[in-house]
Order: C-alpha cells, then structure tokens, then sequence
C-alpha cells in the first residue's frame, strides 16, 4: 500500500481515538508506532519508539518545562496569584466589568512567574471566580474571562509552547521569550477592550464592585514586588547573557522558594504539594511531546509533510495568502487537538515553508502561540475550558460548560484582531528581541 495512504489512515484513526478521550499522549504514541511498523518492521517500530521517549525524557532543553511549571506552583503556593488579584481588583473592580478585567491582569501577571496555559487557568478559576459570582457576575462572563485569561500565560514569557518551538526550529528561547512581552501586553489590553463592550451591550453580565480610595490602591501595588523580583531577575539574566533559558528556569524557581520562605508563607507541606503538582503537570507534558515525536516520525516516513509543505509552498499565490492558510489550518488544527500537540506536529511541516517565505522565526514562534492560544479555548478540545469546568465543579459553583464556551468568543474575536495585528506591525514582536 502507499505510505500516503497508511499515513491518512493513521491520521483518520487518530482523531477518532481522540473522540473516545483517551489521552493524547498515547493515541500519538499508539497511533505513530503501529504506523510506523507497518511501514518498516515491529522491530524498526520498537526501536523507533523506545529511542524517541529516550531522548525525550532526558532532553537538556526540555528541563526548563518543569522548572518553569514549578516556579509557578511554588508561587501559587506562596499566595503571589491572590496578592496580584487583590492588586488588580483594588484598580479594576468599580468598573463596570472591573472584575473580570481584574482577572485577565492578574492572569497576565501570573503568566510572568508560571509559562503554563492550564496552571494559570487553574489558579485563577480558584481565586477569582467565587468572587465574580459573590458580586452577581453572570457566569458566562466570569468563567470565559478566566479561560481565555489563563491562554495569556501562553503568550508572557516563560512560555512553554515557546521552549516547544525554540527547541523545534533551534531558535534562542531567550529572544522567543523576550518577542512575547510586548504581544502579551497588547493581547491584555484587548481582553480588557472585549470585557468593556460587553458589559456595555450587557450591564448586568459585570456589576460594579467596591470603590477602593486612591491610597489603598497604591498600598496594594505591595502585591506585585515579588512577581516583579523574579520577573526582572529571569528577564534581566537574559537580556544581560548572565545564564542560559534553562539556568533562568532554575534560578526563577529558586527566587520564587526564597521569597516563599523569608515571608514564611512556603512550609515543606506546601513545598511538597507544589513538587507533586510539578511532577504531574510536567509528566502530562513530556509524554504528549514524546508522543508527538513518535507520531512525527511515522508522518515523516510517510512523506505527507514534506509533500503538503511542497505543495502549500507553491502555491501561485501572494505569501501573505500562503500565511493566511497556514494559520486557518492551526486553527482549525487546535479545535481537535492539544497545543503542544498541533505545534509538535505542524512545525516541522510548516516552519521551512514560511522561513522560504521570508517572514521573521521568531515572529513566526508568536504568531503560533497566539493562534494555539484560541485552540486551549474553542470546542470541542479548549483544555481551559475543561479545567475552568473541573475547578468550579470541585468548589460547587455549577457554571455548565456551555456557559464557559459561549463566553470565551469575545476574547476569540480580541485574539483574532491580534493576530491581525501583528500581521500589520510585526514590529510589536521584532523589536525587545532586536535589542539583544
């Protein structure tokens, strides 16, 4: 049989295993090595796969995941996501809204001290929902601002989609990581827009809240001194050259424990809990990118990504044409699959495709984090949505996962125009990195 049909029928089989829930992870592994010893041998399948979780698992680069998920358990731990929420509500909450905006800030904020989508989502479903739902939010507003909110942890460095595609393309993730600030900020204040004009069209999704004086606001600002100590001291040690993405991950993760302890709000219960949690979090995710790799070989051998890149790429049409397409299939792509997973898959396909082009990597790198960022939100995958779902559920506040979805389009429209927005001006993305 041709090794492009075996490769469609691997496809095809893969999305109806995924239909059955079963985890990514292995429906990509499962699916990669029955392929893959089709194609070749058992023996060949069982080398293949038992090589590519190797190098996986003991990956230098990738150890910078589960120092980066464990900087921010630690700081979840430490009481830093509540100081940020009570920072940002002081600021945003007699707004008309002011809740919600509060919580894409403080989500942002998070994002600086976590690099994970679901964690961030998770934290911020814990802190701020019941008190949305204190105040007389309407829940769909509530939980989609928490889900969408928590994909910002996608976009502000430390990303870990971002570490995904530095290690990808063998980009710098430290220059990936810098290109994300200015993106995440813009990517904020439009969140913040979609809030205001939908409480504007609906006043009664988003009450006021309290009205907090001017010198309680600016006392509350004591919130932030931690996230800015461990945001700068990373960031700062980039910029300078001072130490590599991974010795960054690490030394955040130490300044988080640090300021944990001389404030005596980390114990070694608490610091238990958060290496479990980093343990779990960072298992999940290595072994969907060992599956990926798995998966990505067997459609390597089939040949699908080189002749769909082939042929995407000669396309008679203009390149912003071709980018256009490129970016509707990750789109499309993150409605059914996992993040990681869809840029696991497509980046090798896509990336020489777009470097042919022209246009900027480390763009490029952004570009993805911002579309993969709608597909942690839209049906039927949108992993946010799920956690949002899993965390009220545990705390009995009955918001229904249709509430959650239809709430999220607002910040998928505030996506979409900025996604159109760094097409105009990538200049939003190129310019910290150009400093470096």
């Amino acid at each position: 049989m041709n090794p492009a049909v075996i490769g469609f029928i691997g496809i095809a089989a893969m999305l109806a295993l995924f239909c059955t829930r079963m985890p990514v992870a292995f429906v990509m592994a499962v699916v990669g090595f029955v392929g893959f010893s089709v194609l070749t041998s058992v023996q060949g399948g069982l080398n293949m796969i038992s090589r590519s979780m190797y190098e996986v698992f003991v990956s230098y680069d990738l150890t910078t995941i589960p120092l980066f998920i464990l900087m921010g358990q630690l700081a979840f731990n430490a009481g830093i996501s509540r100081r940020l929420y009570s920072t940002a509500y002081r600021f945003f909450g007699h707004i008309r809204g002011g809740l919600a905006m509060a919580t894409v800030s403080a989500c942002t904020a998070f994002g600086a001290v976590c690099g994970s989508s679901p964690a961030t989502a998770a934290t911020m479903a814990t802190v701020a929902i019941p008190e949305m739902k204190r105040f007389g939010y309407r829940d769909r507003l509530s939980a989609g601002a928490v889900a969408a909110g928590g994909g910002l942890g996608m976009v502000m460095p430390p990303s870990v989609v971002l570490i995904i595609y530095g290690v990808l393309t063998e980009q710098s993730i430290g220059k990936l990581f810098v290109s994300g600030i200015l993106p995440a900020f813009m990517l904020t204040g439009l969140f913040l827009a979609a809030i205001a004009i939908t409480c504007r069209r609906h006043p009664d999704y988003g009450p006021p809240a309290e009205h907090f004086s001017w010198p309680e606001r600016i006392r509350s600002l004591s919130g932030l001194t931690d996230t800015l100590i461990v945001f700068a001291v990373v960031l700062t040690g980039l910029f300078k050259g001072w130490f590599t993405p991974t010795e960054a991950a690490s030394v955040g993760a130490f300044s988080v424990l640090v300021l944990g302890l001389v404030r005596r709000q980390l114990n070694l219960k608490l610091i238990m809990k958060s290496l479990e949690e980093t343990l779990r979090t960072s298992a999940m995710i290595l072994f969907l990118v060992a599956g990926a790799v798995v998966f990505g070989k067997f459609l390597a051998v089939t040949r699908i990504p080189f002749t769909t890149a082939s042929y995407i790429g000669g396309l008679d049409v203009p390149a912003l044409a071709v980018m256009g397409l490129i970016v509707l299939i990750y789109f499309l792509g993150g409605c059914f699959m996992d993040s990681l997973a869809m840029v696991m898959l497509t980046v090798p396909v896509f990336y020489p495709v777009v470097m042919d082009l022209g246009y900027d990597p480390i763009w490029f790198g952004v570009i993805i984090v911002l579309v993969t960022e709608m597909g942690v939100i839209t049906p039927p995958v949108g992993i946010n949505v799920y956690v949002v779902y899993g965390v009220t559920t545990g705390m009995k506040q009955n918001i229904s996962l249709e509430s959650i979805f239809r709430g999220i389009y607002p910040f998928l429209m505030a996506t979409m125009l900025g996604i159109v927005l760094l097409f105009l001006f990538p200049q939003i993305v190129t310019f910290l990195p150009s400093l470096m």
